[in-house]
């Protein structure tokens, strides 16, 4: 009853232009064409007066459980300008037509409603935002909304600089950039694309403009960047940045590994062991991060804990999708479709009633880190953040993949890195980050040791002849038939073998100076062969419905077979596992092949790459096969 009183204040304080909304909360209702505010002074007493007096929070917003939801993100687009691996594979995904996006009006009169109803925090996402072309006009027409405090933008860095000025004068409030290594190769590996430089210089301007402090979100992934933690922490000393290291998160088609995962209490020993006076910030009621500081540091760093300690019990987030979609919860699959009510003509009072039905319907917390592994939910790049969840990542064990440089004799650097990156921090040094740049960069591939040498007790084996039972079915085809991968959850680990071979026919020529390992580019055999185990490990990302294996041998054996001027190669992979490998041996033997033509190309354009071929598999359910 109280809040009607204070509405009336409020429209006799502010005048005819303001409406009281269903929570008693008043809200300013700009006309088409009308000036954003009059004055600065103004608007901040009009924003003191409304703290001051704050009406009862919206019955809409609020769960079941008493959360209320004052905190909401909006997607600007399914796009975005780099090709991360833990997000989406290098051709990009299916993106939503761009007729079923909303529209920059839609999304004005969805954030307009959910801050009438007491919303005070619009934090804009992607794919990435900032590739919008009218993403400053949008931030400038959300700061008109009187209630919404804080307007923030997660971003990967990219544009940050050059549009950050006209960000600032339309009024964004907050940013967040992604930035998961401080390793240029590294960096470029991850994102396939360039641009490290321009994430550093994005950084720079929003410091330099007065952002305080810059949130640089790091998903912190074993086999991965794990090593980079204290690199990232000592960034915290001369710079007021806020390092969120975020605990890896499974999403559909990012093939989640609980192996991978780095927890909060790994992450916090590894640094207290070089900082042990790290001290706890106290935190706010529903913040996201256990914040931490070292004494003496301008900066902080934060621990996001999603799946090792939730944070459900405090949530008062929403998310709004770039396709109009509603989730209430970011690891749930259930979501609501508030575009095609408002196209299909829904009035203000219809629309709360849907979008208050489904924060209604939230749960008190979402499901264990491996129940949400198996659980469906749409990719991450198409609900709203850029750096999170590994899809095809490294496999886990160092011992499998390494950062560490492989030192093999007649292999060169393609690439040098001569500009350090610790200059672009201004003074705020990196620890050895050019250095283990150039190490990383120029060993083009994992640690695995493997002799160059030609096999010469490779001779084709006699194999006993069989045949694999047909299958009634297509088994990467749903029953509507759409491609899916096959689940094979319930199948039972067993030891698999597969072996694949692959000819190439050289010519004489190209022949002879393999043979005598006398290519100006090195040693072809020695490069097929690293080749052949790189791809064996890269399989899941090369091959769509591939799961990804974790595989305990790869063996690649290169014959030269003078009579014909050509080279037999063979691809053993061994795992244990639910399925089989002989994607694997096949993808193995086949860029191998593929390595020794690029070797070779400039010597003969006549060579030929054929008979790619499965030898032999053993293990799984349907028995094994050998070739005659």
């Amino acid at each position: 009853m109280a809040a009607r009183p204070v509405a009336r204040m409020v429209r006799r304080l502010l005048g005819p232009g303001t409406r009281s909304c269903s929570s008693g909360g008043p809200v300013s209702q700009p006309r088409p064409g009308e000036p954003s505010q009059p004055a600065t002074e103004e608007l901040s007493r009009r924003r003191q007066f409304l703290r001051e007096h704050a009406a009862p929070f919206s019955a809409f917003l609020t769960d079941r459980f008493g959360r209320r939801h004052s905190y909401l993100r909006i997607s600007l687009t399914e796009k975005c300008n780099l090709r991360c691996q833990y997000c989406m594979p290098e051709e990009g995904v299916s993106l939503t037509p761009k007729a079923d996006l909303l529209t920059t009006e839609e999304i004005l009169t969805l954030a307009q409603l959910f801050v009438k109803e007491g919303v005070d925090k619009i934090r804009l996402t992607g794919g990435e935002p900032l590739i919008r072309p009218d993403v400053v006009d949008i931030v400038a027409r959300l700061h008109r909304l009187e209630g919404l405090r804080t307007i923030g933008v997660t971003t990967n860095g990219i544009n940050l600089a050059r549009l950050l000025p006209q960000l600032q004068k339309a009024g964004l409030s907050a940013i967040n950039v992604s930035l998961d290594t401080l390793v240029p190769a590294k960096f470029e590996f991850i994102v396939r694309r360039k641009g490290f430089h321009k994430v550093m210089e994005g950084i720079h301007k929003a410091i330099e403009l007065g952002y305080s402090p810059v949130k640089v979100n790091c998903v912190v992934m074993r086999g991965l960047n794990e090593d980079e933690l204290l690199d990232f922490v000592a960034l915290t000393k001369g710079l007021p940045l806020d390092v969120r290291f975020i605990e890896y998160m499974p999403f559909d088609g990012n093939k989640w590994n609980f192996k991978k995962m780095v927890s909060y209490k790994e992450m916090l020993d590894t640094i207290q062991q070089q900082w042990p006076d790290l001290e706890k910030l106290p935190e706010e009621e529903s913040s996201t991060a256990k914040a931490f500081r070292i004494p003496g540091f301008r900066g902080q760093v934060s621990f996001i804990t999603s799946m090792s300690e939730h944070f459900c019990g405090t949530c008062n987030r929403l998310r709004i999708t770039a396709d109009g979609n509603l989730k209430v919860c970011l690891f749930g699959n259930s979501e609501v479709s508030l575009r095609d009510h408002l196209r299909a003509g829904a009035s203000e009072e219809e629309l709360l009633a849907i979008i208050g039905a489904a924060v209604g319907r939230k749960k008190q917390q979402h499901a264990g880190m491996f129940t949400i592994s198996q659980m469906k939910n749409r990719p991450m790049i198409l609900i709203d953040l850029l750096l999170l969840l590994l899809q095809g990542s490294p496999p886990a064990s160092p011992s499998v993949f390494s950062w560490a440089p492989l030192r093999v004799q007649g292999l060169r650097p393609r690439m040098s890195f001569s500009n350090p990156t610790a200059a672009l921090w201004k003074g705020s040094r990196v620890p050895q980050a050019a250095a283990v740049a150039q190490q990383w960069w120029g060993s083009g591939c994992p640690r695995r040791h493997h002799s160059s040498r030609v096999h010469s007790d490779t001779d084709s084996k006699c194999l006993s002849s069989g045949s694999l039972p047909a299958s009634d079915q297509l088994t990467h085809v749903d029953s509507e038939g759409r491609a899916a991968m096959v689940d094979v959850g319930r199948k039972p680990d067993t030891e698999r073998v597969a072996v694949a071979s692959a000819l190439v026919l050289l010519g004489p020529v190209a022949f002879e100076l393999v043979r005598q390992n006398q290519l100006k580019k090195g040693d072809a055999l020695m490069v097929a062969q690293l080749a052949g185990i790189q791809a064996a490990k890269l399989t899941s990302q090369l091959i769509p419905l591939c799961h990804q294996v974790a595989l305990s041998h790869v063996q690649i054996q290169l014959e030269l077979d003078s009579t014909r001027h050509a080279v037999a190669i063979q691809a053993t992979c061994r795992a244990r596992g639910p399925t089989g490998v002989e994607m694997e041996a096949l993808t193995s033997a086949s860029v191998a092949a593929l390595s020794l033509y690029d070797m070779c190309k400039a010597v003969s354009r006549d060579i030929v790459v054929r008979e790619v071929k499965l030898i032999s598999k053993t293990g799984g359910q349907r028995g094994d096969f050998h070739r005659a």
